[in-house]
């Protein structure tokens, strides 16, 4: 992928202020530098590197100016998303034959990182529509690939994913949505809740029952705005995760061709969970972008920020002193999960792109351990802000609200814990 702009290893918060009367939060690793035990690019490789300058630039310019107005106007960015997808952002692990960038699950996550200091709400949905290219290019056949890959990878056409229900959240192998065979076509009904992109996207991935009750009946189907049948429920209204609509996915006696089922009947259930795996990975990597750039927010703020004639970062008064010494000390304890949490998630990306056996329940702790504590971070850091950090002029409050969620899609983070503990469990 060619470096296509000029480095910013930052975060620009455009629209941010630091005050009511001040313009724009400064950009911490321009002005200051980053600490080198925090720098994510410390043990990657030279190419690495570069997408992730790439990346990081592009959040910084094309995102991150814009992520207020996104977040308070409920905007969904169709453009700035097709400027990415002009990276290779729209298709970052779908085969190059097909418009994709063929990275890897690693680079995967190094990419989605950086593009979250600019917007998590954004990049996670981005992260979502990767998710759902891939199954098209892994599970579909040549012709599924051909006709729905290069338009996704390039974002002329969104996808969104379609499996809770509302009746099924963490218990997705027990959905209702039905898909009846008539001729050359499956007739769905049913339908999903929480869709990401829902009524806004073109292509819905839906797993659906052809068979018997449980994981081995369930199919999945590729559905296309403006089938017949196909209606969406209201936008929901959120505490986060505003620059992408939410809405209910309806199917009433929608009719899909047969041509359009990735992989065979059964193997829907399959199909999702693998989905998922990666996907865990992915919004993990949206909450360390988050807490990177709250842990960077944290650290500017203590050095500007005076109390009894001196800023949080240094005091010389005893008393003063120590409350000072306890916000450092959350400060660096921010910093120790945030490198902790990226390790993890590198590790996990590893293990799934190597096919290893280890790589579900990684993919599981990863997205359990990192959307816990990068929420924890992102908290600390509004909570050190103090008052100001609970103001929408400030960016760390949109960090806090859009990063909450993390721990609930994707498979709660209740359903991590029990897929790490039958591992465990069964391996014993």
């Amino acid at each position: 992928m060619a470096a296509a702009m000029a480095l910013v290893r930052g975060v620009r918060f455009g629209s941010y202020s630091i005050g009511r009367s001040r313009s724009l939060i400064f950009n911490s690793l321009q002005r200051r530098g980053i600490a080198a035990c925090v720098d994510p690019s410390i043990g990657l490789t030279d190419e690495q590197k570069e997408f992730q300058k790439v990346a990081f630039d592009f959040a910084a310019n094309e995102m991150a100016p814009h992520m207020a107005e996104w977040d308070q106007k409920e905007i969904f960015p169709v453009e700035a998303m097709r400027k990415a997808a002009q990276l290779g952002f729209g298709g970052i692990y779908v085969n190059p034959d097909v418009g994709g960038s063929g990275l890897s699950r690693l680079d995967t996550s190094i990419i989605f990182e950086a593009l979250s200091t600019g917007c998590v709400s954004t990049t996670a949905y981005i992260s979502i529509h990767n998710m759902c290219a891939w199954m098209i290019d892994t599970f579909g056949n040549n012709e599924q690939r051909e006709k729905f890959c290069p338009d996704l990878c390039s974002m002329q056409k969104f996808a969104s994913y379609c499996l809770t229900e509302p009746g099924s959240g963490s218990d997705a192998a027990s959905l209702l949505t039905s898909a009846k065979l008539q001729g050359d076509h499956y007739i769905l009904n049913g339908s999903k809740a929480f869709i990401s992109g829902g009524g806004d996207t073109d292509v819905y991935v839906v797993m659906c029952r052809t068979g018997e009750k449980g994981p081995k009946g369930i199919s999945c189907v590729v559905v296309e705005k403006g089938t017949a049948g196909l209606s969406f429920g209201k936008k929901e209204k959120k505490v986060g995760w505003n620059s992408q609509p939410t809405r209910a996915v309806i199917f009433e006696d929608c009719a899909v061709p047969v041509t359009n089922r990735l992989g065979a009947e059964g193997e829907g259930f399959s199909i999702a969970m693998k989905g998922l795996n990666g996907g865990r990975i992915n919004i993990a990597s949206c909450s360390l972008g988050a807490a990177h750039a709250s842990v960077l927010l944290a650290r500017d703020h203590m050095c500007v920020r005076k109390q009894f004639g001196e800023t949080l970062s240094n005091s010389q008064e005893v008393i003063i002193d120590a409350c000072v010494q306890f916000l450092q000390f959350k400060l660096a304890e921010m910093a120790t999960k945030l490198v902790a949490s990226r390790l993890l998630v590198r590790q996990a990306a590893v293990a799934l792109q190597e096919g290893r056996p280890d790589a579900v329940s990684l993919c599981s702790m990863a997205k359990l351990f990192v959307t816990d504590e990068c929420f924890a971070i992102c908290n600390q850091a509004l909570q050190i802000h103090g008052g100001y950090g609970y103001l929408k002029d400030y960016a760390v409050q949109q960090y806090v609200r859009d990063i909450r969620v993390h721990q609930i899609l994707e498979g709660t983070n209740e359903v991590m814990r029990m897929i790490i503990a039958r591992s465990l469990l069964t391996e014993s």
